[in-house]
């Protein structure tokens, strides 16, 4: 699909706005963007891992501290043992190349040390948030890196049900945290996956000032939107988005170990003072 106007209806369900920019091949990419979770087992090319690092590193990082890394998973065993702690998905197995993202003060600490410098700002939460953000910009520039070359992506989230585990699994020192996973890999096309609409631009985009009730008309339509999607695309979600959205915040089982995180974090090395 390449029509911007086929994209944008896929994107938000119908079509949002008439744009007088001149259309491109990024913006094609972008808004194509869909997860993937059904792959084959065909290996990427030589030179593939080396040029999504080369992207992502090509991303904004705050003041230049880089403070991110990422460990490339292709051992069949380990990734199996990532999939087992990431709630046992599937598609973590069948993808030739799997990335787990990392919040990393650890090279921060080694270079300070190196200088015989102190590093006690990196104790403080400002630091993990920023490392937090470092990994989720570069992750993002791999993401659309590889989804141009025609590969498909998921994000794995719930490496942060056992983050603990998967440290152990990777080796990370101390003040090394795996933020999420990322599938890399040949989307299946047996099993082809739609573009999911997301929420009115009158939900996110605010104009000078914030206004919360405002969304509500906006949320109201969307819940319209993705259930038809949901029954569209024979997708067995019960309600709709407000429904499914609250039912994932309602309870602290919801998070699935996740409510401990900051304990979590305490053992990895993390004072977030």
């Amino acid at each position: 699909m390449t029509n911007p106007t086929e994209l944008l209806r896929s994107r938000y369900g119908e079509t949002p706005f008439n744009s007088e920019i001149e259309w491109n091949d990024s913006l094609t990419s972008l808004l194509s963007h869909r997860s993937i979770r059904s792959y084959l087992s065909d290996p990427l090319p030589p030179g593939t891992l080396e040029l999504l690092i080369a992207a992502a590193q090509s991303a904004s990082t705050s003041s230049n501290l880089q403070t991110w890394s990422v460990v490339a998973i292709e051992d069949q065993e380990r990734k199996e043992e990532l999939s087992k702690l990431a709630s046992n998905q599937a598609h973590i197995k069948q993808v030739p190349l799997f990335l787990v993202w990392l919040a990393d003060l650890a090279r921060l600490s080694y270079v300070a040390d190196s200088r015989g410098l102190s590093h006690d700002a990196l104790e403080y939460l400002e630091s993990f948030v920023t490392a937090t953000i470092d990994a989720a910009l570069a992750a993002q520039n791999a993401t659309v890196a590889a989804e141009s070359l025609g590969l498909g992506t998921v994000y794995i989230g719930a490496l942060r049900n056992h983050p603990q585990e998967v440290a152990a699994l990777l080796n990370l020192p101390p003040s090394v945290f795996p933020v999420f996973g990322l599938c890399v890999g040949y989307p299946n096309p047996e099993v082809p996956a739609a573009i999911k609409p997301r929420l009115p631009q009158t939900a996110v985009l605010h104009r000078e000032t914030y206004k919360l009730a405002e969304q509500e008309e906006a949320i109201a339509h969307y819940n319209d939107i993705i259930k038809d999607f949901y029954t569209e695309q024979k997708m067995n979600v019960a309600g709709d988005w407000s429904e499914h959205s609250a039912q994932r915040i309602a309870t602290v089982e919801a998070l699935r170990g996740r409510d401990r995180l900051r304990e979590i974090l305490n053992n990895l090395g993390f004072k977030l003072l």
